[in-house]
């Protein structure tokens, strides 16, 4: 499973095709996307997954299920707000960084403490840990190649 993070509000047109062509890489390489659930990059990503035969998994800030954007096949309602950030990381094998704000930067912060791998492709997260990645293909590329070894 690889998180895929990234802004929650209205995307430019590059931010959103960059995240449709993320979900559909990771459709294609056979992993399921986990994201927060809702809208922005984390429904552009789930729209792109799904697009190519993948599957979707949104750990939800409130209680409702139905609150997830229409491209999430397992909706996880958690009541954990911000909180939902330390699931969704915990859940995934290893985490692609797009372009956000400070949910996103929690999620990349939390994805390196938990030593989990972290590709960022457009965003600005500069760590020596953080690996980065020129498009949506190289960073499926690289997520995949640091969680198998």
């Amino acid at each position: 499973m690889i998180a895929v993070c990234g802004g929650g509000g209205d995307l430019d047109a590059p931010t959103a095709s960059l995240a449709e062509q993320v979900g559909a890489e990771l459709a294609k390489a056979g992993a399921v996307v986990v994201c927060g659930g809702l809208g922005g990059v984390m429904e552009a990503v789930c729209r792109g997954a799904r697009s190519a035969g993948g599957r979707t998994v949104g750990i939800l800030p409130g209680t409702s299920p139905s609150a997830a954007n229409p491209y999430i096949d397992v909706p996880i309602a958690t009541g954990l707000s911000h909180g939902r950030n330390v699931v969704i990381v915990n859940t995934a094998d290893g985490v692609i960084a797009l372009p956000g704000s400070y949910g996103t930067l929690s999620e990349v912060a939390l994805a390196l403490k938990m030593d989990k791998p972290v590709v960022s492709v457009g965003g600005p997260y500069k760590d020596a840990n953080v690996h980065e990645a020129h498009d949506a293909a190289d960073a499926v590329r690289r997520v995949m190649k640091l969680i198998a070894v």
